[in-house]
């Protein structure tokens, strides 16, 4: 069984204009696939891996034979993290500067917003945060709301296409800060990619991905 490049939720350009089409599709169609290929490539060297999830993969990183885990690492990751991230983001709605009733942008509700009241005082703290964390990440990476082992929620940062997974964290949100997410429209402006991409977070998936975290 091989893995997939995943559909988009929304057309290319459903998050404008806080993300533009012409990213969204460079995004998806050139390096998403790409890493969903080169990891492809790998496992047909070591047929015993194929059929895994790609979460028992990331999670168990040192079982895999030392020749393509790096390749499952970086290309794994970038799959696994790409997956999520299209998911938690969603058109903007009217007010928070779309032209459409979507659902993206605003503040948690339910679970998750409790969970991040408890963690962090209250969501402005929590955004305050971890806006400082995406915008400072030095190189390429990503930002993330994880729960750790405990079942803390916690800010975290990771290099490349690293993922919370492989350091026994589940991922709940999570920012690309790859300059390939941001720099067709706001070229080496992050810190404004990271204000702007509040605007167009899927509240709803996120509560999802927390729920199913902490079964």
């Amino acid at each position: 069984m091989k893995y997939e490049l995943p559909k988009l939720p929304y057309a290319y350009d459903a998050l404008e204009p806080f993300i533009d089409a012409r990213t969204m599709e460079i995004h998806h169609t050139k390096h998403h696939a790409t890493y969903v290929a080169k990891l492809n490539d790998a496992l047909t060297l070591f047929p015993e891996f194929t059929g895994k999830t790609i979460e028992d993969l990331l999670t168990s990183l040192h079982l895999i034979n030392e020749t393509i885990r790096t390749a499952v690492r970086n290309h794994g990751g970038g799959h696994y993290n790409h997956s999520l991230f299209w998911k938690i983001m969603a058109p903007p709605s009217s007010r928070n500067g779309g032209t459409s009733e979507g659902t993206g942008g605003g503040e948690p509700k339910g679970k998750i917003a409790e969970a991040i009241a408890q963690a962090f005082g209250n969501f402005s703290n929590f955004k305050e945060d971890f806006t400082k964390a995406a915008a400072t990440l030095f190189g390429s990476g990503w930002a993330w709301l994880t729960l750790d082992a405990a079942g803390k929620l916690e800010i975290r940062t990771t290099q490349n296409q690293d993922s919370p997974l492989s350091q026994g964290e589940r991922p709940i949100l999570g920012l690309d800060v790859w300059e390939h997410a941001y720099y067709v429209k706001y070229l080496w402006n992050r810190p404004e990619y990271v204000k702007n991409w509040w605007n167009i977070i899927n509240w709803k998936q996120v509560e999802e991905n927390f729920k199913a975290a902490i079964k």
